[in-house]
């Protein structure tokens, strides 16, 4: 494992193995030396570590204490991997590679994690899958629907036979992804995990979001045990120029005050 530190900011920036595949990581830590809480932080479909809203996050977070690992997924910033091949199996492996190595790490007391649109719906599957490892949850425009759209032959604002997936997919914007994606999406089924985890869980969904429709995110709220929804009036999906509610959202959630 490589490492590169920034003294100023705390930063460190490495890579975390995952079965041969390198995911590019980057440790924003608060507190010094201190042991302190950790949130893992894991960005979207097509997206990478340094969009605005996981840095609005990754900010929000410290501000409260917390120090954040960011993490890329398998095709995506600079994680080993091509985009066209990547698909939730192969993300739901990286991440718990990515929840041995917090795990590991010798100053952290209480472990969140929280991710963004398909991270959102990785942060429901794995929390679900490591219910007593996370303190509590935050997914953020969760892309719960994926695996329901694939089962009903449509992903990416494509359609398909559902019974002959087409070797190859594009979307209207150019991104290919596998018949793979769609075969492994649709044998997932998202409540079987919201059911299993019985924490706090954070949903910050945008009314104006055009990618996730809020009734995921409200279904979702009524799922969960404990769950707080936040909807953020005129927000799209990725939150554009409603950064300051997105990071209140996450700073007035109480699980993250110790």
């Amino acid at each position: 494992m490589e490492e590169k530190t920034n003294e100023l900011t705390e930063q460190t920036e490495f890579s975390i193995d995952c079965d041969g595949i390198s995911l590019h990581a980057k440790l924003d830590r608060v507190n010094g030396e201190k042991p302190g809480p950790l949130c893992i932080l894991i960005h979207g479909f097509t997206g990478n570590m340094e969009e605005e809203h996981l840095i609005t996050a990754q900010r929000a977070l410290n501000e409260l204490g917390i120090s954040v690992l960011r993490a890329e997924m398998y095709g995506h910033g600079g994680s080993g991997g091509t985009f066209r091949e990547h698909t939730l199996y192969k993300w739901v492996t990286n991440a718990l590679s990515v929840v041995d190595y917090a795990r590991s790490l010798d100053f952290v007391t209480d472990l969140y994690l929280c991710g963004h649109s398909q991270g959102g719906l990785l942060t429901m599957l794995v929390g679900g899958m490591c219910y007593d490892v996370f303190k509590a949850i935050l997914p953020l425009s969760p892309a719960w629907m994926i695996p329901d759209t694939a089962r009903n032959g449509c992903i990416l604002h494509s359609s398909y036979d559902p019974l002959h997936v087409p070797e190859t997919i594009v979307s209207a914007d150019g991104w290919e992804i596998s018949a793979n994606y769609v075969r492994t999406a649709r044998t997932i089924h998202v409540e079987d995990e919201i059911e299993r985890y019985k924490g706090p869980v954070l949903i910050v969904q945008g009314e104006a979001d055009d990618v996730v429709p809020s009734a995921y995110a409200k279904k979702a709220k009524e799922l969960y045990s404990n769950a707080e929804l936040v909807m953020i009036p005129d927000a799209d999906h990725c939150y554009a120029g409603h950064m300051e509610e997105l990071a209140e959202a996450i700073k007035a959630f109480p699980p993250l005050h110790g």
